[in-house]
């Protein structure tokens, strides 16, 4: 496999996983946003614990893919195996 083709593949990891990050940092955001202001999520969301619980779940959801994105970040400019298969 030449070596250009290697070094793009490292950068295209390496963008994917950034985007993963932002998206986990965005659904994390969201997350307490909804839990400290719900007032705003009332209307679409009859229960007030169904509101909670996706708060909670939303913030779980974007920290568990922000760590991902992350760990893939590192291990696409390392070239670190175990990191891009975590």
């Amino acid at each position: 496999v030449p070596m250009g083709v290697l070094s793009c593949m490292k950068y295209l990891m390496f963008i994917f996983n950034v985007l993963v990050f932002a998206g986990g940092i965005c659904l994390a955001g969201m997350g307490v946003w909804v839990a400290v202001d719900p007032a705003g999520f009332q209307d679409i969301v009859a229960a007030r614990a169904v509101l909670s619980a996706g708060a909670w779940l939303l913030l779980v959801v974007g920290i568990t893919l922000s760590l991902l994105g992350f760990l893939g970040c590192c291990g696409a400019l390392r070239r670190s195996r175990p990191l891009l298969l975590l």
